[in-house]
């Protein structure tokens, strides 16, 4: 369960360059094998996860399918190492479990903690070269970059008649895996090669030298990465200083992102201000909602304040056990967090 596909955005012109143009919205018919598969990857400090988190990434999976291009097949939330330093951020036992419980009705978006379990911090470059090394290293898939297309098939495993295949479709009139029933036998099976940290026992850690073997032949498909963000993280990419341009032109120029806009953004100013996202403007998503959704103004710090302050509205930011585990363990009680 982890990684996958990378997004192809729009077209050059200015009209089409943040929105998905009449040409992709017609691209329906593609057969499933045809389009791209894409894992959505979303890293922050989800101090706490809000309701708005989930939406992000429900909104962009319905883009991205009505585009007519794209299979979004799972979603990873890899929240930030307790070194980040960031104030008022909670240690990352309660920040991990939180998300676990804010996903646990999902059927598509997992909890990745693998940021946390690191001696330091990493850089969100690092967090998506991981997951893309990971799933090489453990289903053998070769990913395909938005610069290079790869050639190779990225789902092609060799079927071993030997052995009993990993995934049994027991429907008999389509005995072809689909990308979907991939990121499910992907769960199942990395949960069998998975090992445990202490006091963590809701999550598992992928064993990295493991190897899914040769049992099943899976559809050949395209398979990316693709990072999925709000539009303040698309905005601090033009902060003089805070990232280095040689990580932007990995997350722009080789994965490539989603971006869903907060609060009425204007995310095409915000990219005509740094010159590597005018570089990659192809490479970059941006999701539009026809109707402004109250989710877009939800924020942690919004929920931390609420919780601070004994503000009802906390209920339409957080989900219930979410906050139940908040008042549980005394989080975000005092203003320093």
């Amino acid at each position: 369960m982890n990684l996958a596909s990378l997004c192809v955005a729009n077209s050059n012109t200015k009209k089409n360059k943040s929105v998905v143009s009449d040409k992709e919205t017609s691209n329906c018919n593609m057969t499933e094998s045809t389009k791209t598969h894409v894992i959505l990857l979303s890293c922050g400090s989800f101090n706490p996860i809000t309701k708005g988190h989930i939406h992000m990434f429900e909104k962009a999976r319905e883009y991205l399918h009505k585009t007519g291009k794209f299979i979004v097949i799972g979603g990873i939330i890899s929240p930030v190492h307790d070194s980040y330093g960031k104030p008022g951020l909670v240690p990352s036992r309660h920040r991990l479990t939180m998300c676990q419980l804010a996903v646990q009705s999902s059927d598509w978006i997992r909890v990745d903690p693998w940021e946390c379990y690191q001696d330091t911090w990493q850089t969100t470059c690092s967090v998506l070269e991981h997951h893309r090394d990971l799933m090489k290293r453990v289903t053998g898939c070769i990913l395909s970059n938005v610069n290079t297309p790869s050639t190779t098939p990225v789902i092609g495993q060799p079927r071993n008649e030997t052995q009993t295949a990993i995934y049994q479709n027991h429907n008999t009139n389509n005995n072809k895996p689909t990308a979907i029933k991939l990121w499910g036998k992907m769960s199942e099976s990395f949960g069998k090669i998975c090992c445990v940290r202490p006091h963590m026992d809701r999550f598992t850690f992928v064993d990295e030298n493991a190897n899914l073997g040769t049992a099943m032949r899976y559809e050949e498909i395209e398979l990316r990465i693709l990072l999925l963000c709000g539009s303040d993280l698309l905005d601090s990419f033009c902060i003089p200083g805070l990232w280095k341009d040689s990580d932007m032109e990995v997350i722009v120029g080789d994965f490539g992102i989603v971006v869903v806009p907060r609060d009425g953004a204007d995310t095409e100013r915000i990219m005509n201000h740094s010159s590597v996202l005018r570089k990659y403007t192809d490479n970059i998503i941006v999701v539009k909602d026809d109707i402004n959704h109250p989710m877009s103004i939800v924020s942690s710090t919004k929920s931390r304040l609420a919780l601070q302050h004994g503000d009802g509205h906390v209920v339409d930011y957080l989900n219930q056990p979410v906050i139940d585990y908040i008042l549980q363990s005394q989080l975000y009680i005092n203003a320093s967090g």
